[in-house]
């Protein structure tokens, strides 16, 4: 049997807005669903994280690096800027990375393509001499960080107010010292930290501090615990402590101080709340692993 023209006409016309309304829905769902998450947050960088992708020896960012000279800059020894090769994906957050006490960039060069390949701009650095104390390496890391933002040929690629440090020995107690001194700051991550200070009231910084349970340079009882049980109890903070690990643990490659670290350069410089869930509840003790603390949930 034909169909009248009109009748057909009325069908097409309904089934297309039928149409119209499943897609406005689905839309709408779209947009309230899992994936508003980057929308609501601008600063989430990469896909949905997983343990496996935080704990890979690279992540989703394929990296670049530029060397800087210790003659090209003030303040400062120079070093390594590890980046994120794309531009797609606008500025990324930044950290600055001091060797320890005698130590060159190379002990913690490891840190570069590691983080910067999960979505960050990644400083290490040599610092004026290798003797420098942890007072100096702070006022070093903050130098890095201005150079990086201000001068470095990958200055466009950052997002200059959300920058954060860290450090190995004396430059671990260094990162503390240029949390205090620069608190807007967005995280700190000391690695097996040393200084004569042990009382940081005045940091404001969410400050991820490592231990080492055979750290005979810088024992956990007068460095790395009193650190943290003297930031302000209100301040977003954690202690890991590594289990068989030794002061210079933090290097070499490892994958228990990438995971945490990630998680928490995520967490708040990126303000990327997906992380979260590997910092709280606080991880239990394991193979690698002695002891956590922290405040949990997270407020910052």
């Amino acid at each position: 049997m034909q169909q009248h023209p009109h009748t057909s006409r009325r069908r097409t016309g309904r089934l297309a807005g039928l149409t119209a309304a499943l897609a406005a829905v689905v839309g709408l769902s779209t947009l309230t669903g899992p994936g508003a998450h980057a929308a609501d947050n601008p600063y989430e960088r990469g896909p949905a994280p997983t343990e496996s992708s935080i704990e890979a020896l690279r992540g989703p960012y394929a990296v670049s690096q530029t060397s800087v000279s210790r003659l090209a800059v003030t303040g400062f020894g120079g070093g390594t800027i590890y980046y994120p090769t794309t531009t797609a994906d606008g500025t990324f957050g930044a950290v600055a990375v001091s060797p320890g006490y005698t130590a060159l960039e190379s002990s913690i060069s490891w840190l570069g393509p590691r983080l910067a390949s999960q979505g960050f701009v990644v400083f290490t650095i040599d610092t004026n001499t290798t003797l420098d104390q942890p007072d100096s390496r702070g006022d070093q890391l903050l130098a890095a960080l201005d150079y990086l933002t201000q001068r470095s040929s990958v200055r466009n690629r950052v997002d200059s107010g959300r920058l954060g440090v860290m450090g190995h020995s004396m430059g671990g107690g260094g990162s503390l010292e240029a949390a205090k001194d620069r608190p807007s700051l967005q995280a700190a991550i000391p690695l097996t930290p040393w200084n004569l200070d042990k009382t940081w009231p005045e940091v404001r910084t969410p400050t991820l501090i490592f231990g080492a349970d055979g750290d005979t340079i810088a024992p956990v009882s007068s460095h790395a615990e009193p650190f943290y049980s003297n930031l302000p109890s209100s301040l977003d903070r954690a202690y890991l402590e590594l289990n068989n690990a030794t002061h210079f643990t933090p290097n070499s490659s490892n994958t228990t101080i990438a995971k945490y670290s990630i998680s928490w350069l995520k967490r708040f410089i990126d303000n990327d709340t997906r992380y979260e869930q590997f910092l709280c509840p606080l991880p239990r003790p394991s193979l690698t692993i002695e002891e956590s603390r922290g405040n949990c949930p997270h407020t910052s």
